[in-house]
């Protein structure tokens, strides 16, 4: 905190903790106070309204803000009473003494034991305490679930009222168009389908293009431009400091080899051969590479919102029609799959995230196991003098299994997010809400479950090879244990996780390196400062981990709580910073990943709620089925949501699409807003383009 308070007002790093602000046109201090003060930022973050936050990130970062405060609402409240309770019960027994079978924990935490379950004797009456605390977690989640389903709700119909005009909202997107009559256009095909549906608010419809290869020369092209600019830019300096000279560069692999060339000439001639080329690209790709999906336009919110929530034909692969997504968020490749190959595709990706996930985990097993400060030692002799300093070795015993953790679940998200994008899915958000749902199954499964049971078979393998009954009793006795091992992973994420968020070391330091010696024109410096978006494919999946940690481990070692309580105020706190003041979102989906958030908050509980079954179980409590109801009533709570809330966040509500709007919208700005950069053309004065861009009246034109 102190470092940022100091970095943050250095001349030069404002782009760096101020560029959502900078880029909306904001003074970087504007509202707030250039104080000495260090503390000075939480103020205004503690200050700030849900209202402040959709201004400047979007109802999406609003809806992350409500997930945040409900967790840690959830925490604080289950908190307040396990605590005070539940400790001195466990701490005045005397089981783990008494029970042969206890894994106690190892290293500088050996007592933390005697403050969870692991300390209660078998079949004591003591449990009751325990057995009531399982049904106040429940209980409390519950109620604040609701209440947050109930406000998001609010939240997304009011953004979706809003006078503001989204270009979506007046689009549909119609996949899985048949075959063309012989003599017709697919322009032709989709205006006259769909005017006879809907003659009094079709506006117009855009048929989707292979853009592949006019994708590929724009690319090409506008690389060339920036090259050129920066060519022109160091040239400039060079007239500035009096030499004069001209830039050059080698024209073979990577600048290293091939002839020497005047990079001003050679971009310049580059760019002039590749505008024809792009320009002859363009006229091909719209006359001759439609495919058999479409953009549909209306004049009317409340068609668009109809027609995406009705059967448009009598089977039901042809003519698919679904809410368009952003114009910014469409992934045009994927508008094209037909409805058959995208099931065989989802199911296929769903095969092979399933084995991923199954066999991710040999390898993180192996992770737990092994990064030991006593195995480390056996199989690295050479780093013994240093594993030995008494200080640096408290510090490794706790965190260096939990490091190897955190690097080796970095390397998964861009699998997944390929993964989903392979579906076939249509836009950017759905992608990332996919992806997250994966990564969130998969860390649940690897690190929650992997690090439990790994972790305990390598501990009790020959009590098991003599016993093998006796897995799950050792598995249910290992977890208060293992508390350890996941209290100090929920502590390194709030503490290093939080701290480099805030303090952004490592953007500043590569700003400063790229603005140094990289950066010569004005978009490179942008693009060297820009921060991106919030990153919810792997913060939100990251997040639930830790709620169903603690979940898990609430009843069983309440002294986790406290942690996951630090870790969900400390991210309120600093995340409400880095929404107003850094992330510039890539999107806007009105909240459509609350209902993936709900879900696997509940999935979580239903994890916890069978482990304490198991747990009480292994205990010998007689009044264990006294828990059956919890899990039954979880699943009839993720039903009754899903009926009463999901369907307005799958479509927009007639109620809501019906509020009007202070302004006429303006049609061809809408629709434009929806043609690909590298089909966009400003040469409107040219016939042919003209025709494929056509006005409203051109039913042959051809985008």
């Amino acid at each position: 905190m102190l470092l940022f308070a100091w970095l943050s007002t250095r001349p030069g790093s404002t782009v760096v903790y101020f560029p959502n602000r900078i880029v909306k046109g904001l003074e970087p201090w504007e509202g707030g106070s250039k104080t000495r003060n260090p503390f000075a930022w939480i103020k205004e973050a503690l200050s700030s309204t849900e209202q402040d936050v959709i201004d400047m990130s979007g109802v999406d970062t609003a809806v992350y803000f409500v997930f945040l405060s409900t967790v840690l609402g959830i925490l604080f409240l289950s908190g307040i009473v396990l605590l005070p309770v539940l400790l001195p019960i466990a701490a005045t027994d005397d089981g783990v003494k008494k029970n042969a079978h206890s894994t106690t924990s190892n290293g500088t935490f050996n007592d933390l034991d005697k403050l969870s379950m692991a300390n209660i004797q078998e079949n004591s009456p003591r449990l009751w305490a325990f057995l009531l605390a399982t049904y106040w977690v429940s209980v409390v989640t519950y109620f604040l679930l609701w209440k947050a389903y109930k406000h998001v709700s609010a939240l997304r119909a009011t953004a979706l009222k809003s006078d503001e005009v989204k270009p979506e909202q007046f689009a549909v997107l119609v996949r899985d168009l048949p075959d063309v009559t012989p003599g017709q256009t697919r322009k032709q095909q989709v205006d006259s389908y769909l005017k006879s549906i809907y003659p009094e608010t079709f506006y117009r419809s855009m048929v989707v293009t292979n853009n592949k290869e006019v994708d590929k020369i724009w690319g090409e092209l506008e690389g060339f431009k920036k090259k050129l600019v920066r060519a022109e830019a160091i040239h400039e300096e060079s007239e500035k400091k009096g030499q004069g000279t001209r830039p050059t560069h080698k024209t073979g692999f990577l600048g290293l080899c091939g002839e020497k060339v005047d990079s001003i000439e050679y971009y310049n001639e580059k760019i002039k051969d590749l505008a024809q080329k792009f320009e002859a690209e363009q006229k091909l790709t719209l006359r001759e590479k439609q495919q058999g999906s479409a953009l549909v336009f209306f004049t009317s919110r409340v068609t668009a919102a109809s027609a995406a929530q009705s059967l448009h034909a009598q089977m039901v692969d042809n003519w698919t029609v679904t809410e368009a997504p952003e114009p910014r968020q469409l992934i045009w490749s994927n508008l094209t799959i037909k409805f058959y190959e995208r099931m065989i595709r989802q199911y296929a990706v769903y095969v092979v995230v399933f084995l991923t996930v199954v066999f991710y985990m040999i390898p993180i097993t192996f992770v737990s196991a092994f990064t030991t400060l006593e195995n480390l030692r056996k199989l690295l002799p050479f780093l013994k003098p240093v594993v030995d300093i008494v200080a640096l070795k408290t510090v490794l015993e706790a965190y260096l299994p939990q490091l190897a953790l955190i690097i080796f679940l970095a390397l998964l998200p861009k699998l997944l997010l390929f993964l989903s994008k392979t579906e076939g899915i249509p836009s950017g958000s759905h992608v990332i809400r996919a992806a997250s749902g994966k990564y969130f199954y998969f860390v649940v499964f690897n690190v929650f479950l992997g690090v439990t049971i790994g972790g305990t078979l390598f501990t009790a393998i020959k009590t098991i090879e003599k016993k093998p009954n006796s897995i799950l009793e050792i598995l249910a006795k290992s977890l208060p244990g293992n508390a350890t091992f996941f209290l100090t992973f929920v502590a390194l994420k709030f503490f290093v996780g939080y701290g480099l968020e805030l303090s952004r070391i490592v953007p500043l330091i590569i700003y400063h390196v790229k603005r140094k010696y990289l950066c010569k024109t004005e978009a490179e410096l942008k693009e060297a400062w820009f921060p991106g978006d919030i990153s919810y494919a792997t913060r939100v999946p990251a997040d639930m981990l830790i709620v169903t940690i603690v979940l898990c481990y609430s009843v069983i070692a309440p002294v986790i709580i406290p942690f996951g309580v630090l870790y969900f105020a400390l991210g309120w706190l600093v995340l409400r910073n880095q929404a107003l003041k850094v992330y510039v979102p890539a999107y806007e989906s009105y909240g459509r990943m609350w209902p993936h958030m709900h879900t696997r908050i509940l999935s979580a509980l239903l994890l916890y709620q069978a482990t304490m079954l198991g747990y009480f179980g292994v205990s010998k409590f007689v009044y264990t089925p006294i828990l059956i109801p919890l899990p039954i009533s979880s699943l009839v709570f993720v039903f009754i949501c899903r009926k009463k809330f999901y369907g307005a966040f799958c479509h927009t509500a007639l109620e809501v699409a019906s509020q009007e709007l202070k302004e006429t919208p303006h049609m061809e700005q809408i629709f434009k807003s929806f043609i690909p950069p590298s089909l966009f053309s400003e040469k409107l004065e040219d016939e042919q383009f003209e025709d494929a861009l056509s006005q409203v009246s051109r039913s042959e034109s051809f985008v």
